[in-house]
């Protein structure tokens, strides 16, 4: 079984471990990881293509989801004020968290003022992201997530991998092992059928439902017209959780609001399709403040900025608070295909992690920190743009990416000159004369002893380049050379051969 990443809860799992390049050079080498990735993320990707072809207005949809984020966005101050009213009125309580540490506190305190001291969890980013079941811990409170993927990444002291299928890179052999190891009260024949599994966890998880008197949860969507929060989910773990306990604390990210209750209608097709590739979630659980004799009899909600505030100061990049969560960007990544969601150290991994971590943590607004690791963060893409383009609610991350890269770069520029700035200028000024330039080219010839296989893996002097990325070997001839003895007469008149078709190929250019 694959050792777990990081080996123990980080103490920010906003963003913990080393820059991106260093943590994805060691999950590459692990073949397991990467053979679970590509199988688990075709296979929701192929169902996301089908589901989505079948709605005529599926790019009307998009482009509803993403004016509905942009108003509510531009209306966030007013719509919180409202959900915060109409929730008190149906008899629920709002607090307000600035940070992590204080919405923990909150959380803590309306727990032990229950008088338990173990809890019920459906999924929830935002409790993961403040690092709430740690807190609870160091309490004396014992969380339990019902999420099935939730469950399998607690028991085995992970962290998780992707937004939706935070085991997405445990195949059911290791699943089972887990099982074994750390849930007891398994049967001694446990195996590895998705199934008898499930089984186990189902067990398990019941007599954790039936005894709980106080649950968490996060939430999906908050209506400010109504004070209605939604959660959206696979499992009905979720509808045990928001109706079976007396105490329900619900903690959210303060942008997940919307402003009418009308404005479900495209999330509802948006987020299921977009995310596990379904036409409509299987539970869809909705509740506005209290109902006496019916569900939980005290309802808290836990508004959260943590950093969100910052990102809508952000012009470019406050549309990255548009996201819903559905990890389709996640899906269609090649680069997180490869490396996994662990080497983004984040609780937000892939192409939306890659600017939304760094927006929440302001990363390049100030003086920036050289070890600073969310300054790696926007350089973890190709810039494809297969991201924009699944999208549900066209978040234009790869303009965002480019936007933070900027000012991670300027930040590192008010520092001094770097000697990646410094190669650029070189690299500019060299572009810009083409003596210079073709001086160069003949120059680099000099490299071809250096190639293995036709690349250069390492280069003297820029491994701080090649450690990255590998270099073709440069040709024998430049195209200026070639063009030279193609193109031209002995005397330079003219042509030598017009029906030459192009540049003489060599054995690696």
């Amino acid at each position: 079984m694959p050792a777990p990443l990081p080996p123990k809860s980080p103490e920010d799992p906003l963003r913990w471990g080393p820059s991106f390049p260093a943590a994805a050079r060691e999950t590459l080498t692990n073949g397991q990881l990467r053979a679970n990735l590509a199988h688990a993320t075709r296979t929701i990707r192929d169902k996301r293509l089908r589901v989505t072809g079948e709605l005529g207005d599926w790019e009307a949809l998009r482009e509803a989801g993403a004016a509905i984020k942009a108003d509510a966005m531009a209306r966030l101050p007013e719509l919180l004020v409202e959900l915060e009213e109409k929730v008190t009125a149906r008899g629920g309580v709002v607090h307000w968290a600035r940070d992590a540490h204080e919405a923990n506190q909150i959380v803590t305190e309306l727990v032990q003022a229950t008088g338990e001291r173990e809890v019920v969890k459906v999924k929830s980013m935002a409790t993961q992201e403040i690092g709430l079941n740690e807190h609870l811990e160091s309490q004396g409170i014992t969380a339990t997530e019902t999420d099935l993927a939730e469950l399998i990444v607690q028991l085995a002291g992970d962290q998780p991998s992707h937004i939706l299928v935070p085991a997405i890179h445990r195949n059911r052999s290791e699943i089972r092992e887990i099982f074994r190891e750390r849930m007891g009260q398994v049967p001694a024949e446990l195996t590895d059928e998705p199934r008898v599994l499930a089984m186990a966890a189902r067990a398990y998880l019941r007599e954790r439902f039936l005894a709980a008197k106080v649950a968490i949860s996060g939430a999906n969507l908050a209506i400010a017209q109504t004070g209605t929060v939604a959660v959206f989910e696979s499992e009905g773990n979720g509808r045990m959780c928001l109706t079976l306990p007396q105490t329900l604390i619900t903690v959210m990210g303060i942008e997940k609001v919307l402003p009418t209750f009308r404005d479900l209608e495209v999330f509802t097709q948006l987020l299921p399709r977009s995310s596990t590739g379904e036409r409509m979630n299987p539970y869809t659980s909705m509740w506005t403040g209290v109902t006496p004799g019916d569900g939980p009899q005290a309802f808290h909600l836990v508004l959260l900025d943590n950093g969100r505030t910052k990102a809508l100061a952000d012009d470019v990049g406050r549309q990255a608070l548009h996201c819903i969560r559905c990890s389709a960007c996640l899906n269609v990544c090649p680069v997180y295909e490869r490396t996994g969601g662990h080497a983004y150290g984040s609780v937000y991994p892939g192409p939306i992690g890659a600017i939304l971590t760094p927006l929440l943590r302001g990363t390049g607004t100030g003086e920036l920190d050289p070890n600073d690791p969310s300054a790696s963060l926007p350089f973890a893409s190709s810039l494809c743009g297969a991201c924009y383009e699944a999208c549900p609610v066209k978040i234009d991350i790869p303009t965002v990416l480019v936007h933070l890269r900027e000012r991670v770069n300027s930040a590192q520029r008010r520092r001094g000159p770097t000697a990646w700035g410094l190669a650029m200028s070189a690299a500019g000024a060299a572009m810009s004369n083409g003596h210079v330039f073709g001086a160069g080219e003949r120059a680099a010839r000099v490299l071809r002893p250096l190639a293995r296989d036709g690349q250069i893996t390492s280069l003297p002097g820029a491994g701080a380049w090649t450690d990255g990325r590998d270099l073709p070997q440069p040709p024998r001839e430049t195209f200026r050379q070639w063009w030279d003895r193609t193109h031209t007469t002995p005397t330079g008149a003219g042509p030598a051969d017009a029906s030459h078709a192009g540049p003489a190929r060599t054995e690696e250019a």
